[in-house]
């Protein structure tokens, strides 16, 4: 059996584009890791999720919704 499918590891690599497995590129160019394909495939999307969220958490941002680094520009 395959040791990606025995241990559920996926990871998705940021300098590729792809999906990998625990073999895959060196960890500071991938996300994970996740226990799925699907979800690895997913990463960036996740992030971007994530990143909005945090960007317009009051319990985070001092100055409030929407005023995070990303909003002035950047």
């Amino acid at each position: 059996m395959n040791s990606v499918t025995s241990e559920g590891k996926f990871f998705y690599c940021t300098k590729h584009d792809a999906v990998e497995g625990p073999d895959g590129c060196a960890p500071i160019d991938r996300l994970g890791p996740y226990p799925t394909k699907e979800e690895a495939a997913n990463a960036l999307e996740k992030v971007k999720e994530r990143n909005e969220e945090w960007d317009n958490d009051p319990n985070w941002n001092d100055e409030g919704p929407g005023s995070g680094p990303r909003s002035a520009g950047g």
